[in-house]
């Protein structure tokens, strides 16, 4: 009898055991100063008996093939990337946004260029297909010049990652480039860029950088997505309500103190946290990657289809944020 009792007993403490396991979610992030709060949400996961387990990658489109291969399951991305992503047929939903902002146009130093209009017979940096390259041809078109990678046109663009402009900037072999943050804070801050803008002024707006996760967990872990996306807010709200701990743990654990206060507070100032996502914001930036031929979509997806942001209404309802 004792034997049962204790053979029950036992079950029961290993089922509790089960319960209690903490579901292992894959993150996809990139490191930029704004991607901090959705890398903190590993410190806190346990709270929501999650496991998160982050994976840096170069820049957002690099994430989709480790989603197709089931290797990610969630990611943070520019939402261009998104977008093209889903166009291509990667199974995500976007179901949050997570900062605004983050992108300025920095010209050398030495250039006397204060303008948009002033970049005519010039070369220019950005990375391929992100956000800064839409926000970049976007500024050009308002400013009535033309833009190619090939001589001929009246603005010369050089394609090169993230990591590299400054130096291409630094060392004069661009005289201008459309840069994320903290880069273009760095460099402003190091005296060998100077902004003309922040590219914001034409109707696609200001960029909002999109959290997606896949149709799989979205739709067959149920319980696990909703925790993910709690587990998001608080980071998120953490970040915004104590400025200082944002600071820290992107200076220190992110960054391992390569830039300074003054550039991460810069960088954020022109890339603030943020929750929110629309349908609407999606859709028009969408149509403006069809209108450039960024992300270069045979069938651009309509937002309707897989923007789902019933999960962040109730995390938000849940936890009390506006």
């Amino acid at each position: 009898m004792k034997k049962g009792i204790g053979l029950v007993l036992a079950c029961v403490a290993l089922g509790a055991m089960e319960v209690q396991a903490e579901d292992l979610v894959r993150l996809g992030n990139l490191k930029f100063a704004h991607y901090g709060a959705v890398s903190y949400m590993k410190e806190i996961a346990p709270k929501y008996n999650l496991r998160i387990e982050e994976r840096v990658f170069p820049k957002g489109l690099d994430i989709l093939p480790s989603i197709i291969s089931g290797d990610i399951d969630v990611a943070a991305s520019a939402l261009d990337a998104a977008i093209a992503g889903r166009a291509s047929g990667v199974p995500i939903y976007a179901v949050a946004g997570f900062a605004r902002g983050g992108a300025r146009i920095v010209v050398r130093s030495d250039q006397r260029i204060s303008s948009v209009a002033g970049l005519k017979g010039k070369k220019v940096g950005v990375a391929r297909g992100g956000a800064h390259e839409l926000l970049l041809l976007a500024e050009l078109a308002k400013h009535g010049l033309t833009w190619s990678n090939a001589p001929g046109k009246d603005v010369l663009i050089l394609y090169m990652a993230y990591a590299d402009l400054n130096q291409a900037l630094m060392s004069r072999n661009i005289d201008a480039m459309c840069q994320s943050e903290p880069q273009a804070s760095q460099a402003i801050g190091k005296g060998f860029g100077v902004e003309i803008l922040k590219p914001y002024d034409t109707p696609m707006g200001e960029p909002v950088r999109s959290l997606v996760m896949t149709e799989k967990i979205y739709k067959e872990r149920r319980g696990v997505a909703e925790r993910l996306v709690k587990c998001f807010v608080e980071a998120t709200r953490t970040f915004i309500d104590n400025p200082t701990l944002a600071e820290k743990y992107v200076r220190e654990k992110m960054f391992k103190n390569q830039i300074t206060s003054d550039e991460y507070r810069s960088a954020i100032g022109n890339s603030p946290f943020t929750y929110d996502l629309t349908v609407e914001h999606v859709q028009i930036t969408t149509e403006f990657m069809e209108k450039y031929g960024v992300g270069r979509m045979a069938a651009p997806p309509s937002a309707r289809e897989w923007v789902k942001l019933d999960l962040l209404q109730k995390a938000k309802k849940d936890l009390k944020v506006e």
